[in-house]
């Protein structure tokens, strides 16, 4: 039962009979860093690698401003 009172139903297109239980439980653990884009943000990027890209040229940007004028 789900906290509801309903029963809870697992749909047939959800198979989990290869998955492992605690497989990222050690990462979690130790913190995670989750960000929720924003849907016209998630359409340009598709992938953390091409958000790292995009924030790190920002991030190098940003000082390079930064060392300049300040």
């Amino acid at each position: 039962m789900n906290q509801d009172g309903e029963q809870d139903v697992m749909r047939a297109e959800y198979d989990f009979s290869s998955g492992v239980r605690g497989k990222h439980h050690e990462a979690y653990r130790h913190g995670t860093n989750l960000v929720l884009l924003e849907p016209d943000v998630a359409a340009v990027f598709k992938d953390s690698a091409t958000v790292n890209s995009a924030l790190r040229t920002l991030v190098n940007i940003a000082r390079e401003h930064a060392s300049k004028h300040g």
